[in-house]
C-alpha cells in the first residue's frame, strides 16, 4: 500500500478513536435516577400540563351541573328606591298661561322582595342538567384519553432509551470481541500467515464500530433528554430504566381486544355521549312549544300611601302572590325548522358514532396484526442471531486455517452484530405494540 494511503487511514483510525472516547457517556452517579416504567407513568402523570388542563375542564363542568340544579331553587331578590318628586303644575287657562302648584309628598321611599319559583317550564331544566351530565361524562373521558396517551408517549420515549442502551451494551460487547480479533490477526501478520491488507481492514472495520457507538452514545443522550421532559427531570440527569425486560400478553385474541375496546375505548364513548347530547338536544327543542307555569310573589313597605285614595304621608305594606302562566303560540311556527334541524343533527351523530365504530375495529385489527407480527419476528431474530453465531464461529475457524478470506470473516462478525441489534429493536418493537394495542383499547 502507498504511504500516502497508509497515513490517511492512520489517521482517520486517531479520528475516530477520539470521537469514541468523546461520545463516552458518564458513569453512573448519585445523580443517575434509576427508574420503572410505573413510576415514570406516575411522573409523567403528575407533570403533564396537558392532564392539569383535563381535570380543570372536569372540575368546571361539575360545577355547570351543581349550578343547573340550583335553578330549581326559587329567585329571590330585594330592593328599595328613594325618589324625589316635583310639584304638579295645573295648567287651568292653557298651556301658555301661567301654571298653578299642586302640592305633592315630594320624597317617596320604597322597600321589599320578590320571588319566583319555577313550576314547569317544558322540562327544560332537568334536560339542561341532564346535558350538563353528559358533558362532564364526555370530560372524564377525555382525562382519560389523556392519561393513556401520555403513558403511550411515555412508554415509546422509555422503550427508545432501553433500547438505545441495549445497544449500547452490544457494540461494547462487540468491540471488545473485534479487539481481540484484531490482536489475533496482528498475530498472523507477524508470522506472515495474513496479509498487511487484512490487519488494515480488520482495523478499518473496527473503527466503524467505534463510530457506531458514538452515534449510539448520542441516541442515549437525546433519548435521556425526551423522557426528562415529559417526567419533569433536568435535561441533563441520566436515567437508568429499572425493567429492562420486556412483558407483553400472547394468550389474548382478536375478539378479546375488541370486546375491550367497545367497552373501554374513549374515542368510541365520546362518540355515544354526543349522540346522547344530540337525543338531548332534540327534546329540548321540542320543549319550546310547552307552557310555562310559575308562582310568584311581592312584599314591600313604601311612603307615602299613594295606593289608595285619599293619600296620606304614612308608611304601609302590601303583599302579593299568585301563579304565572304563558304558553309561546309563535314557537308553533317558529320551531318547526329547529326540530327539523335537531333531528337532523341527531341522525349525523348516529352516523359519526357508526363511523368511530367501523374505525375503531380497524384500529384494534391493525394494532393486534403488528403486534402479533412482532412477536413472530422475534422468533425470527432469535433463530437469525443463533445461525449468525455459528457461521461467524466457522468463518473464523477457516480464515485462521487459511480457507476464506478476510472479507468472509469481517462479513460474518457484521451479520452477528447487526441479528443482535434486530433481536433487540424486535423485543423493544413488541413491546411498543402492546402498549399501543393497549392504549387503542383504552385499557392502558
Amino acid at each position: 500500500m502507498e504511504p500516502g494511503k497508509k497515513r490517511f487511514l492512520f489517521g482517520l483510525l486517531l479520528v475516530v478513536g477520539a470521537l469514541s472516547s468523546y461520545g463516552q457517556a458518564p458513569a453512573a452517579s448519585n445523580d443517575t435516577l434509576k427508574i420503572s416504567l410505573p413510576e415514570a407513568w406516575r411522573k409523567a402523570e403528575d407533570y403533564s400540563r396537558l392532564i392539569v388542563i383535563k381535570k380543570k375542564a372536569t372540575g368546571i363542568s361539575d360545577e355547570e351541573i351543581k349550578d343547573a340544579k340550583m335553578e330549581r331553587f326559587p329567585e329571590v331578590g330585594v330592593k328599595g328606591s328613594v325618589e324625589k318628586a316635583s310639584n304638579i303644575p295645573i295648567y287651568e287657562n292653557g298651556l301658555f298661561s301661567r301654571p298653578t302648584q299642586h302640592e305633592v309628598i315630594h320624597t317617596l321611599y320604597r322597600a321589599g322582595a320578590d320571588f319566583y319559583l319555577n313550576l314547569y317550564n317544558g322540562n327544560k331544566l332537568n334536560l339542561k342538567i341532564e346535558e350538563d351530565k353528559t358533558l362532564h361524562q364526555i370530560s372524564l373521558i377525555q382525562q382519560d384519553q389523556a392519561i393513556s396517551d401520555i403513558r403511550y408517549k411515555t412508554a415509546a420515549l422509555y422503550l427508545d432509551l432501553q433500547k438505545s442502551l441495549i445497544f449500547r451494551k452490544l457494540i461494547t460487547e462487540d468491540i471488545t470481541d473485534q479487539e481481540k480479533q484484531l490482536k489475533e490477526i496482528k498475530a498472523f501478520y507477524s508470522h506472515g500467515t495474513v496479509l498487511k491488507s487484512d490487519v488494515l481492514r480488520a482495523e478499518l472495520d473496527l473503527s466503524k464500530r467505534k463510530m457506531a457507538l458514538v452515534t449510539i452514545e448520542n441516541d442515549i443522550l437525546i433519548a435521556t433528554q425526551k423522557l426528562n421532559i415529559i417526567i419533569g427531570e433536568p435535561d441533563e440527569r441520566m436515567v437508568l430504566p429499572a425493567d429492562i425486560s420486556s412483558q407483553w400478553d400472547e394468550h389474548t385474541g382478536y375478539a378479546q381486544y375488541l370486546a375491550e375496546a367497545f367497552q373501554h375505548s374513549f374515542p368510541y364513548h365520546i362518540s355515544e355521549q354526543e349522540t346522547e347530547r344530540s337525543k338531548i338536544r332534540l327534546m329540548q327543542v321540542k320543549a319550546n312549544i310547552r307552557p310555562k307555569l310559575g308562582m310568584y310573589g311581592e312584599f314591600y313597605y313604601a311612603n307615602p300611601q299613594i295606593f289608595l285614595y285619599p293619600y296620606n304621608p304614612y308608611w304601609y305594606s302590601l303583599g302579593v302572590a299568585g301563579l304565572k302562566g304563558s304558553f309561546p303560540i309563535s314557537a308553533l311556527y317558529h320551531n318547526v325548522h329547529k326540530v327539523r334541524a335537531a333531528k337532523l343533527e341527531l341522525e349525523k351523530e348516529e352516523e359519526l358514532h357508526k363511523d368511530t365504530e367501523d374505525k375503531l375495529r380497524q384500529q384494534v385489527k391493525e394494532a393486534f396484526l403488528r403486534y402479533k407480527e412482532a412477536l413472530v419476528q422475534i422468533q425470527v431474530a432469535e433463530t437469525n442471531v443463533a445461525q449468525a453465531e455459528e457461521n461467524a464461529r466457522i468463518i473464523k475457524n477457516t480464515y485462521f486455517r487459511g480457507t476464506s478470506l478476510i472479507t468472509d470473516l469481517l462479513d460474518a462478525n457484521v451479520q452477528v452484530i447487526q441479528t443482535r441489534f434486530e433481536l433487540a429493536a424486535a423485543r423493544i418493537m413488541a413491546q411498543n405494540k402492546y402498549y399501543l394495542l393497549q392504549n387503542i383499547t383504552g385499557i392502558l
